[in-house]
């Protein structure tokens, strides 16, 4: 009889720890199932990044030394997905998704006016694929879309930051410092 009740208590220990084992394998495959579905989400999103694709181009007025213009060349990162690039500019102010902001030592513009020029193939959307290049372009005397010109303007020596947010995907972020003296055109490095 005592060999017949260890046994039964034998057994029900068992069948518990095969319970509580299968519980445990569950909740961790569960967990290693999210964990993978946020990597496969952090890759996704990282694979729509733009990078900058050459110089970034500064245009300046010789006689009053103050920066005109901004050109900056991206690209889609290697196999990204589309990014929507509508230029925050005349029939599509306030249309944009990626969003582009100017950053001074005196003044923060959120949301600046740019338009966009393809460069090379393009598919003639505004969507920037796999393969083609656009060219951003900022004119710091027109930097809201509504003509107005950036507070104090960017001179000799004078540093700037500009972050492109794209909807999907991280900022890049442009940091230049203006030479000494301005050029009508110049390569800013």
């Amino acid at each position: 009889m005592t060999g017949l009740e260890t046994a039964i208590i034998l057994i029900a220990f068992v069948t518990v720890a095969a319970v509580f084992g299968y519980a445990v394998l569950s909740a961790g495959l569960f967990s290693a199932e999210r964990g993978k579905e946020v990597i496969f989400a952090g890759v996704e999103q990282a694979k729509s990044n733009l990078e900058v694709s050459g110089s970034v181009i500064g245009y300046a007025d010789n006689a009053t030394q103050t920066l005109t213009n901004l050109i900056v060349t991206v690209k889609n990162a290697v196999a990204g997905n589309p990014i929507d690039m509508t230029p925050n500019w005349g029939a599509t102010a306030g249309q944009n998704k990626t969003v582009i902001s100017l950053k001074t030592e005196n003044e923060y513009w959120p949301n600046i006016a740019w338009n966009i020029v393809p460069i090379g193939a393009s598919d003639g959307d505004n969507l920037l694929e796999v393969g083609e290049q656009f060219q951003i372009e900022i004119d710091l005397n027109n930097i809201d879309g509504r003509n107005s010109p950036l507070l104090a303007p960017l001179g000799p020596n004078d540093k700037f930051s500009l972050q492109v947010k794209p909807a999907l995907g991280s900022t890049i972020i442009v940091q230049r410092t203006l030479p000494p003296e301005l050029d009508a055109v110049m390569d800013l490095y």
